[in-house]
């Protein structure tokens, strides 16, 4: 009943693999024996429909009358959702489009190998100022990194006409765009990245001088490096701790001086946060958006593979293309070995989703407007309801069948009626504020305010049933309990030396994690006793 979606995917360039994702938003990846295996596994759990699942795009249209068939392609998925009609209308943003592609196409946080990719857009890593409206602010997206540099990629085409193999095909780049280094060099400095790592490089680190130390480095290193053609990962349009060192690593020695710092940022990025904005700004952008195509062309589309990818300068070393080996025909263990780990250690091209020129994306003015979601004075009159009892800012809210609870930050607690059908005054819902707002029977919560509760809302949460509030930031540093819609304090379990600033619950509502001003972390199970909730 938790799975969402169930997607086929690679694994060492073999189809024997599944994704699973929850209605959580968690996923995990499974790799079975064979692709006959993966896709009975598939087919039986698609035919048990699980409730979740059923109106998943991955079975739009995929479920026959005599039961599911084999997983859909990535191009028979992307051609069943519209994706692209939706990106070229301005519907989604680049970035969602990216990350839709990657994902599609079998791109994924669970295998490093087939980590989802990125394009690099600034290339100006020096200047103090960032004018997006230059078009020499940003990389060309017509070219693959490789031949960015006019000079670097007469050498690679030199190499490329001169090579003869009788068993390996000609190719331009012996690298990949990305691989699992390049995923490590970049996550370095987050855990679990950095010991996936020392596990790769022996248990050291690399020499400071080869390691993620300079944006401005990095990027001229790409443009000049005969063996780096790497593009970037999603984090750099959204987290901006990858760039920091919070854990304090020591990376080396340099020059006798140690190496153990964040990343350093170009002269117009004030802090990571400001560089990720301002990337994902210029992911964004009108330039961007009206080239955007052509990058797509190289990774997803018709310039991956054969005459197009040629013509492009796109070719990579053989054994990174989906089709180019069959592993499970090779019957010497050592020589499968050797593949594996090429595949492994040297990138996989995604599967290509196009065999046309990507369509070009609208300009902003001629994309249809956002239509409002309700008229102006329905929105007025349900936020005067709200306010009209609770006279503070609301920091928690949940609403679960027809109910709706809410957290004001005076530690008020209103359980409200909240049904999806219209109210017969205009509305489409029905709202009715708690009564007992404002009278001796009110319910409240106490938590701190101070400097040991940064984020008070990380304190609460409410059960899926909404019968029980968990909380913390209490006084006497417990995890409390309380009966809704009653308000009653059920249990006050103080297992912490300090203040509890955070809670974070497992999808079955029966673990949770808090964590204490003191650092610690506590894990708690809940049982239920006699219709309420124990610790």
């Amino acid at each position: 009943s938790q799975i969402k979606d169930i997607q086929a995917r690679r694994y060492l360039l073999r189809h024997s693999a599944l994704e699973f994702f929850l209605v959580d938003t968690s996923n995990f990846f499974m790799n079975f024996a064979s692709k006959i295996e993966r896709n009975r596994v598939w087919r039986k759990l698609v035919a048990l429909k699980p409730v979740n699942m059923v109106e998943s795009f991955s079975l739009l249209g995929f479920l026959t009358a005599t039961g599911p068939s084999n997983p859909p392609t990535p191009s028979q998925l992307l051609s069943k959702l519209q994706l692209t009609e939706r990106w070229k209308k301005r519907e989604i943003s680049n970035f969602d489009y990216l990350m839709q592609l990657n994902t599609i196409a079998g791109r994924t946080y669970n295998d490093l190998t087939q980590y989802p990719v990125f394009p690099w857009i600034i290339q100006d890593y020096h200047s103090r100022s960032l004018d997006l409206k230059k078009p020499e602010t940003s990389r060309d997206l017509s070219k693959p990194v490789g031949a960015l540099n006019p000079q670097r990629l007469n050498e690679f085409l030199l190499r490329y006409k001169n090579f003869e193999d009788p068993v390996i095909p000609k190719f331009l780049y012996g690298s990949h765009y990305s691989s699992v280094g390049t995923v490590l060099f970049y996550l370095l400095r987050m855990e679990p990245f950095t010991s996936y790592f020392l596990a790769l490089q022996g248990g050291k680190f690399d020499v400071p001088d080869r390691m993620f130390q300079s944006l401005y480095t990095t990027f001229q290193n790409c443009l000049t490096n005969p063996s780096d053609v790497k593009e970037l990962i999603p984090e750099f349009f959204y987290n901006p701790e990858f760039l920091c060192n919070q854990n304090k690593f020591v990376f080396g020695f340099k020059e006798g001086v140690e190496v153990g710092t964040d990343v350093a940022l170009p002269p117009w990025a004030h802090s990571a946060e400001d560089f990720v904005q301002k990337n994902r700004e210029a992911l964004e952008s009108d330039y961007v958006s009206e080239h955007l195509h052509e990058w797509i062309d190289l990774i997803f589309g018709y310039k991956q593979r054969g005459a197009a990818a040629e013509a492009a300068n796109n070719v990579f070393f053989y054994l990174t293309y989906e089709g180019c080996v069959d592993i499970d025909s090779i019957e010497d263990p050592v020589a499968r070995k050797s593949i594996e780990e090429q595949i492994v250690h040297f990138g996989q091209t995604p599967s290509q989703l196009f065999d046309k020129p990507h369509p070009v994306r609208k300009p902003a003015a001629s994309a249809a407007p956002t239509k409002s979601l309700a008229p102006k004075h329905q929105i007025q009159t349900m936020v005067g309801d709200l306010n009209s009892r609770l006279n503070s800012p609301i920091i928690y809210m949940k609403r679960a069948a027809d109910k709706l609870l809410l957290v004001a930050a005076d530690g008020k607690i209103a359980v409200n009626t909240f049904l999806t059908k219209g109210d017969g005054k205009g509305l489409p819902f029905t709202f009715q504020a708690d009564q007992t707002i404002g009278t001796k029977n009110q319910r409240e919560v106490v938590i701190l305010t101070r400097t040991e509760v940064p984020s008070v809302t990380k304190c609460l949460h409410a059960s899926k049933d909404l019968k029980c509030l968990f909380s913390g930031g209490s006084w006497n540093n417990s995890v409390q309990t309380r009966q809704l819609p009653s308000g009653k304090l059920l249990k006050g379990s103080a297992e912490h030396e300090g203040i509890v600033t955070c809670i974070a619950f497992a999808s079955n509502d029966q673990t949770f994690v808090t964590g204490c001003s003191d650092s610690t972390v506590s894990v708690w199970t809940v049982r239920t006793e006699e219709g309420s909730s124990a610790l």
